[in-house]
This record gives structure tokens, sequence and C-alpha cells, in this order.
């Protein structure tokens, strides 16, 4: 029953689900806007978890007692959208990535957030587009160097763009 505020999922239907799909290690997630604010360390619990399900209301939600039925609250940003199914796809692929052998190692090292910092900048060929060139540095060689130009800019663009990670 929805209470004339908009259509809430009744709890007969999804404890079911969720029941049916339920093992001993399983970790029951409802995406919510409510719920805790989905970071990379969460996606690095997750990703270490050996059973994870995902439940996807739509439009007001879950019937309130459904809430007992779950172990974490996840919440991709304060906005609202229509349903959980999107939030879910984003928590898939953050988490399925961090899964061993879906990307190298090392290319997850010196992601942004993996060290608290935002990426440092990337560059690619052409050396020259648009009269703008690639950092002599990331040319030079000196690997030191290149290493030392990285942190800085990564600080650097944090400072700039997201200061709230620095706190």
């Amino acid at each position: 029953y929805g209470g004339g505020a908009g259509m809430v999922l009744r709890p007969e239907p999804v404890g079911g689900a969720l029941a049916a799909l339920w093992r001993p290690e399983s970790t029951v997630i409802l995406l919510d806007p409510a719920g805790e604010p989905f970071r990379q360390a969460r996606a690095e619990d997750l990703a270490a978890r050996p059973h994870l399900v995902l439940l996807c209301p739509r439009y007001e939600g879950v019937d309130e007692r459904i809430r007992a039925l779950v172990d974490l609250e996840l919440s991709i940003g304060d906005y609202v959208l229509t349903g959980g199914e999107l939030a879910a796809l984003v928590v898939v692929d953050a988490v399925l990535r961090l899964l061993p052998g879906a990307i190298e190692a090392a290319s997850l090292e010196d992601e942004s957030f993996s060290d608290g910092l935002l990426e440092y900048p990337q560059y690619t060929r052409p050396a020259v587009f648009d009269g703008r060139g690639v950092p002599e540095v990331l040319v030079s060689g000196d690997h030191g160097a290149v290493r030392s130009w990285r942190l800085r800019a990564s600080i650097r663009r944090t400072v700039e763009r997201r200061p709230d990670l620095l706190e």
C-alpha cells in the first residue's frame, strides 16, 4: 500500500526475492538516496565480499520494513532518480573493475581516490594539439621527475576541483 504519496514497493514480493537470492555469505544492499555516500573505499570493501545482492527500488522506494532485511544502504549522490537501477550499475562498475583480472593491477594504483587525491592529468599523441603541448617533464625520460610532477599535479587538481577530499 502506497498511502497516496506515490508508489512504494510492497514488502511481500521484495522480501520473497531477497529470500530466494540470499546465501549465508550475502551482503544485501539497498540503493537509496538516504544511504551512506558511495565512495572508493566502500567499492574496495564490496569487491572483497563473496556475494552481493543489490536491491533497486522504484519511485518512492520500498516499504520501510524491508530495511530490516538489508545489510547496507548506499547512495550515489544527493539527487533523486526514478529507480535504483542506474545507481546499482554505478556500484557494479566500480566494484567489478576492482576484482582480480578485470583490469591490470598496475592500472589501479594511480587512479583518482586511490590515495585520497584526484588523478594527475593524462596526455597522449600528438605532442601538440590546438597549440597546447605535453609538459616537457613527461617526455624527459626522468622517471623521478615524472613521479614528482604527477604527485604535484594530483595535489593541485584536488585543491582546485575537490578540496573536500583533503579534509
